[in-house]
């Protein structure tokens, strides 16, 4: 597969930015629309706790399962028809969502919207990957994430107050609008940045790509710094409305506004990083992140075994944790991709399938450990150990293997 130029990219660092926010956003935002109607709804259907946490869980394996599949398919047919497709599919699942007469329509229609919104985490990572390489990737990813915080920050607040004004269908319309914007803007701003080559998904090409990146300790290492920093963001999710609503005792409405404790401090993890950048380097902040989310994660630890839950050792601790993954985040998504310029999609879709895995198997042991309060207090605090595991094992690796290029796959038989 022929990749455009980076030296004259088809779309300016402005726009890949834009573009990249716009589509990595896709994912968090449903999920934080999402979340402070979670109690509602199990008063709504008539049903259980895990019964609605589990439309949360499905939506990460739904995310986690078609990351596996968008990319390797945009390598072959192009990032903006996949992009398109897959935006498509997460609109009619909105729509199911929003008429579903009983709570397992509503699984259902939530794990085939993850699969859909899978699409805005590998393409946006996939064309910056195509465009642009080093510490100028780093610097997009970075301003990608300062305008990525915005949106997941007032998500819960929006999220709260239209179900609150509208009940909690309402939140899915707002989700097919979400959807409608990145079909336009996918269809008006978007250019195409990789040469089709059907070859590329073929099964065993695919097959090749995905055994190249599983046996690269650079690869994986990077990847498993990624899946215990952000994993454990979406791992928390379906925790913390049940116990800032129901332990607490907020509102929906401040629900949403405790929301923005975790998406203000990740933004000000970004702007810091922004001001630092250029003199330090990306992959030099990497550890001082690492040092915040572990102060988070023991301060989770500890805090919530000694003492009730409050907003402040609840948030706190988060918003400590969030800050330290916009530290880290730049440098390892360019990391992990770097190598792998000839299969960027497939990089950054079994990178995002890791993440959205991590996500979705802290979910399942924090149904398994029961009380939310103490799930929160385990789970997070074990994935942000295994980051900094993976940190110190990294940088124990050679220099970062020059570019892989797999060899082209045998001709078809006329």
């Amino acid at each position: 597969m022929n990749l455009m130029t980076p030296a004259a990219p088809v779309m300016s660092e402005r726009r890949v930015m834009w573009l990249g926010a716009l589509l990595v956003a896709l994912g968090p935002v449903s999920m934080a629309l999402y979340t402070p109607a979670m109690p509602e709804i199990v008063q709504a259907f008539g049903t259980t706790e895990s019964a609605v946490k589990l439309t949360l869980s499905l939506y990460f394996a739904g995310f986690a399962l078609a990351q596996l599949v968008c990319g390797p398919l945009s390598d072959g047919f192009g990032r903006r028809p996949i992009t398109i497709a897959f935006v498509l599919i997460y609109m009619s699942a909105s729509l199911v969502a929003l008429f579903s007469p009983n709570v397992e329509v509503l699984i259902a229609a939530r794990f085939v919207q993850g699969v859909g919104a899978a699409v805005g985490v590998s393409m946006s990572r996939a064309i910056v990957r195509d465009l642009f390489t080093n510490e100028r990737s780093a610097r997009i990813m970075n301003m990608i994430g300062m305008i990525l915080a915005i949106g997941p920050a007032f998500s819960p607040v929006i999220g709260g107050i239209t179900m609150e004004l509208f009940g909690w269908h309402a939140i899915f319309i707002l989700m097919v609008a979400f959807g409608v914007g990145i079909v336009l803007a996918a269809v008006f701003l978007m250019r195409e940045t990789v040469t089709r080559d059907l070859s590329r998904i073929r099964p065993k090409a695919i097959a090749r790509s995905y055994a190249t990146l599983l046996a690269s300790p650079y690869f994986m290492f990077t990847s498993l710094m990624m899946a215990g920093t952000v994993g454990a963001l979406y791992a928390q999710a379906t925790l913390l409305s049940f116990i800032l609503i129901d332990r607490v005792g907020l509102t929906a409405t401040h629900f949403g506004l405790s929301m923005l404790m975790q998406s203000g401090f990740y933004f000000l993890g970004t702007v810091a990083v922004r001001l630092t950048i250029s003199r330090i380097g990306a992959f030099r902040l990497v550890p001082i992140g690492l040092c915040f989310v572990a102060a988070g994660g023991i301060a989770l630890f500890i805090l919530l075994r000694l003492f009730e839950p409050s907003f402040l050792t609840v948030m706190g601790p988060i918003g400590c944790y969030a800050f330290g993954i916009a530290f880290v985040t730049p440098a390892m998504t360019t990391a992990s991709l770097a190598p792998f310029p000839h299969m960027a999609g497939a990089a950054a879709s079994l990178s995002g399938f890791m993440q959205m895995g991590a996500g979705l198997l802290g979910s399942m042991a924090a149904v398994l450990i029961g009380e939310p309060v103490l799930a929160l207090a385990t789970v997070v605090p074990a994935m942000g150990t295994i980051a900094i595991l993976s940190w110190f094992a990294w940088r124990r690796l050679p220099d970062p293997p020059r570019a892989v290029v797999l060899p082209p796959p045998p001709e078809m038989p006329i």
